[in-house]
């Protein structure tokens, strides 16, 4: 993924051909070092495709996948149905869960 992300970085600044090189020295100026390896196999997956393409046939394959989140809906509103005071309970829970998992309580936050 690393070498990816440094591919990619490459071609937003104008490179839209990055060699082995290229990367490994993006790569190395932020104290990574490359797999010669992986490397070697990204670029040759890449050989001659524009990467603009390849994101967009990606994104229309994604969109087609299942994401699952419609279950939780149709449980929570069964829920509801079956009595107030238990969904009542049920969300009282849900916020006290989520005070606790708030980045406040574990001492430091994303910038300190």
């Amino acid at each position: 993924m690393k070498h990816l992300a440094a591919y990619l970085l490459l071609g937003l600044a104008g490179n839209t051909s990055p060699s082995a090189k290229d990367i490994t020295a993006v790569l190395e100026s932020v104290g990574i070092e490359a797999d010669d390896e992986r490397l070697s196999t990204l670029l040759s997956e890449l050989k001659g495709k524009d990467i603009n393409e390849l994101i967009a046939e990606g994104s229309a394959k994604l969109a087609s996948v299942p994401s699952g989140g419609a279950g939780g809906a149709a449980a929570a509103g069964g829920a509801a149905a079956a009595g107030g005071a238990a969904a009542e309970e049920a969300k009282e829970e849900a916020k006290e869960e989520e005070k606790e998992e708030s980045d406040e309580d574990m001492g430091f936050g994303l910038f300190d």
